[in-house]
């Protein structure tokens, strides 16, 4: 039936329009030799670099199933979960509770300091490029320093405790917050600023009435997407002293007690579903959109 098909009129068709096609972008259809071998030593490169890095790392195959070996030996001794008492249950959802808070004040403070800059760094709020230059580097170098580390550098400067882990989590956020942000003003439809502009509007009403209520929606979702990002790594920043449950893990793996570092991998799952549930649920909802199957 292809045949069939190729030999009517669709397929002369068809092989009419291929033909034009090739005789107007040759170099797609036949591309140079040069630029065939070009991709393919770029290729062979790229593979050759990945084998490298693997051989340079030590990777082996047969550590890896030795590791998997001692996993299996270790998940028995993990269940059944077990806190052992009250007393140590209510110190641990407290250590919980204060990741969550350390999550949440480090990301609504990143994104309160994260907004203004953001206009700075915007072209469609700042044309000069002597405000909006130094900005963008500025979330560069802060975004490019991992949660962890700023947990270890605000440690040294304000002390153990969950203060440095919010200070931490503000630090690492404003720089991706706030080119998410600006990268949000940039998209913003000109056409509500065109009619802001007719009726007489400055530049802070074209700002206010015509860029930030279509951007609001998107910057409120990043936010909470951030915040459920936070709560796990708030988890992990507490391991180097900055707070929360990570503390509290770290010592029981420490000192082997695996029923209750099942507990507590248990609690810190069941935690991120809960607020990777409602936060799914609020970004459906600030976004305008249903998420698939809830008419049914």
């Amino acid at each position: 039936m292809t045949a069939r098909v190729a030999e009517g009129p669709l397929g002369r068709q068809a092989r009419q329009r291929r033909a034009e096609l090739e005789g107007r972008y040759p170099e797609i259809f036949s591309p140079p030799l040069l630029s065939r071998a070009i991709v393919l030593a770029l290729l062979g490169a790229a593979l050759a670099l990945f084998l490298f890095g693997f051989w340079q790392l030590g990777f082996s195959f047969e550590r890896v199933w030795r590791g998997l070996g001692r996993l299996g030996d270790f998940i028995p001794l993990m269940f059944p979960p077990n806190p052992e008492t009250w007393a140590r249950t209510e110190m641990y959802l407290w250590s919980l509770a204060e990741t969550m808070a350390i999550a949440f004040l480090g990301t609504v403070g990143a994104a309160i300091l994260a907004f203004p800059l953001s206009l700075f760094a915007a072209k469609t709020v700042v044309r000069s490029w002597v405000l909006r230059w130094p900005t963008r580097r500025l979330f560069n170098s802060v975004s490019g320093v991992d949660t962890l580390i700023w947990a270890l550098i605000w440690i040294n400067v304000v002390g153990l405790g969950p203060f440095a882990g919010v200070l931490a989590v503000m630090t690492s956020d404003i720089g991706a917050l706030g080119r998410l942000f600006s990268e949000a003003l940039e998209a913003a439809d000109r056409k509500a600023v065109d009619g802001v502009t007719s009726t007489g509007g400055g530049p802070v009403s074209r700002v206010r009435f015509g860029i930030i209520p279509q951007v609001l929606p998107v910057m409120a979702s990043q936010v909470l997407y951030f915040f459920e990002s936070n709560t796990r790594s708030a988890t992990i920043i507490g391991i180097v002293g900055a707070g929360g449950i990570g503390a509290h893990l770290s010592e029981q793996i420490r000192i082997l007690e695996w029923q209750q570092v099942s507990f507590l991998v248990i609690l810190i799952l069941v935690t991120v579903a809960a607020i990777d549930w409602v936060s799914g649920k609020l970004r459906f909802a600030i976004m305008g959109r249903a998420p698939a199957g809830a008419a049914a």
